[in-house]
C-alpha cells in the first residue's frame, strides 16, 4: 500500500513539474507590443559565411510589426553601391510579417561588412541599422 501511495505522489509531482516548464516557455515566446508602429527583426545581422565568387548574394531580413498601428517603411539605403536593399511598398499591418531583401555584389573578393539603414514610422526607432557580413572567395586557380 505504501508503494502505491509513493508512486502516485511521484507521478503527480512529475506531471506538475512538466506542466510548469511548458507554460514558462510559452510565455517567453510572446512578442512585446508597442503603442504605434513597431518593427522587431528575427535577426539584425546576416552572416553570409564564406561564399564563392559570383555566388547568389540575395538574403532576407524578416521582421514583424509588433505595434498597434500600420508600419510604413519610407526608405532603405545600403552603405555602398554593392549592397542593394528592397523595400516593402505596402504598409505592414499590426502583427503581420514583412521582408527587407538585400543583395550583395559577390563579384568583389574578400571579407565584407556592410549596413542597410531602414527608415520608418516605427515608434522609438525611426531608423534601424541592419548588418550583412561574410567573405567572398577568389576563383580557384587553374593549373
Amino acid at each position: 500500500m505504501k508503494k502505491i501511495i509513493l508512486f502516485a505522489m511521484l507521478a503527480v509531482a512529475g506531471i506538475t513539474a512538466t506542466n510548469a516548464q511548458t507554460t514558462k516557455k510559452a510565455k517567453a515566446t510572446k512578442v512585446a507590443k508597442v503603442e504605434g508602429a513597431g518593427m522587431l527583426f528575427e535577426t539584425e545581422t546576416i552572416d553570409y559565411g564564406t561564399i564563392a565568387h559570383n555566388a547568389d548574394g540575395k538574403r532576407e531580413f524578416v521582421f514583424v510589426n509588433n505595434g498597434t498601428k500600420p508600419l510604413i517603411i519610407t526608405n532603405t539605403q545600403g552603405s555602398c553601391g554593392c549592397t542593394v536593399p528592397t523595400t516593402p511598398k505596402e504598409p505592414i499591418a499590426p502583427g503581420a510579417k514583412g521582408v527587407i531583401g538585400v543583395k550583395y555584389a559577390t563579384d568583389r573578393v574578400g571579407a565584407f561588412t556592410k549596413t542597410v539603414t531602414v527608415t520608418s514610422n516605427a515608434e522609438g526607432q525611426p531608423t534601424k541599422i541592419l548588418t550583412i557580413k561574410g567573405t567572398v572567395l577568389p576563383d580557384p586557380v587553374k593549373s
